[in-house]
C-alpha cells in the first residue's frame, strides 16, 4: 500500500544512513586518533586496564631516572673507593719499604705517607655526585626501585639497600701512622698491619660500591625491559587497526553514497502516486 502520509521506504532508508554515517563517523575517528578504544564508551574494560598499566608505565620511567640519578652517585662513589685502593696500596708498599729503616729513610718515607694521605683526603672530598655523598657514613641507603600491585589493585614499592662506605675512616687511620715515631721493629710492624687493614678496608669498600652498581643497573635494564613491554600491551589493547580501518572506511563510503541514493528514490515515490491522478 503506498501513502502520501507516511513514507516507510523513507523511514528505512533513512535509518539506514544514519547508521551508516555513524560507523563511517567512528571510523573516521579511529584513524584520525590511531586508537579504537579512547574512552570508556568503546570499552570499558579495556579502557581502564589500559589506564592503569599506562600509569605504570609512566611511574616505572620516573623511578628509572630517579635510578639513574642514584646510580651515577654510586658510580661516583665507586671510583672514589678505587682511587683510594690504589693510594692505599701505594701506603702500605711505602710502610713496607721503611721497615727496619734508619730515622733519615723512615722520615723520608713519612713524607710520602703525607702525601699520600692529602691525596686520599683529596679523593673522597671530590667523590660526591650532585650533593650525594655515599663515601662518608657507613648508613645504609634505601633505593626504590618499582612499584608492585596487588590482585586486588592496591600499589606498593619495591627496594633495594645497600651500604654507604666510611672512606673517610680510613683515610683517617692512614693518616695517623706516624713512622718518625716508630723506632722499633714492634712499632714499624704495627704501622705495616695497620696500613695492610686499611687496604684490605678500601677494597672492601669498592667491591661494595661495585655490587651496589651492578645492582642499579641491572635493575634499569629490567625497567626499560618492563615499560616496553607494558606500552606494547597497551596498544595491542586500544590502538587501532589502520589497514583494517582504511578498508572499513571505503566501504562505508560506497555505502554512504548508495544509502544516498536510496533515500533520494524513496522520496520520490509519493511523487508517482500522482501519476494516478491524471
Amino acid at each position: 500500500m503506498s501513502s502520501i502520509l507516511t513514507n516507510h521506504s523513507a523511514m528505512t532508508a533513512l535509518s539506514t544512513l544514519r547508521m551508516i554515517n555513524d560507523n563511517l563517523s567512528d571510523t573516521q575517528g579511529r584513524i584520525s586518533t590511531g586508537l579504537k578504544i579512547s574512552s570508556g564508551k568503546d570499552n570499558a574494560a579495556y579502557f581502564s586496564i589500559s589506564k592503569t598499566m599506562s600509569a605504570d608505565s609512566g611511574m616505572f620511567r620516573a623511578i628509572d631516572e630517579t635510578l639513574t640519578l642514584q646510580k651515577n652517585a654510586v658510580s661516583t662513589a665507586r671510583l672514589g673507593a678505587e682511587t683510594l685502593v690504589d693510594l692505599a696500596q701505594q701506603f702500605a708498599e711505602r710502610v713496607a719499604f721503611a721497615q727496619g729503616g734508619t730515622e733519615e729513610v723512615r722520615a723520608d718515607v713519612q713524607a710520602e705517607l703525607d702525601e699520600l694521605a692529602a691525596r686520599m683526603q683529596t679523593t673522597i672530598d671530590q667523590s660526591t655526585f650532585n650533593g650525594t655523598d655515599y663515601v662518608n657514613s657507613s648508613a645504609n641507603v634505601t633505593l626504590v626501585t618499582g612499584i608492585s600491585r596487588s590482585t586486588t589493585g592496591s600499589i606498593s614499592t619495591t627496594t633495594m639497600t645497600f651500604a654507604q662506605q666510611n672512606l673517610g675512616a680510613i683515610q683517617s687511620v692512614l693518616d695517623g701512622i706516624d713512622l718518625t715515631a716508630a723506632d722499633s721493629s714492634g712499632a714499624q710492624v704495627t704501622a705495616l698491619q695497620t696500613a695492610e687493614s686499611q687496604l684490605a678496608a678500601a677494597v672492601a669498600s669498592a667491591t661494595t660500591l661495585g655490587i651496589a652498581e651492578k645492582s642499579i643497573e641491572t635493575q634499569k635494564e629490567f625497567l626499560a625491559e618492563l615499560t616496553d613491554r607494558l606500552d606494547s600491551g597497551v596498544g595491542s589493547m586500544i590502538d587501532a587497526d589502520m589497514e583494517s580501518e582504511a578498508a572499513k572506511l571505503q566501504a562505508q563510503q560506497v555505502q554512504q553514497q548508495l544509502a544516498t541514493q536510496s533515500l533520494s528514490i524513496a522520496n520520490s515515490s509519493p511523487q508517482n502516486i500522482l501519476s494516478l491522478f491524471q
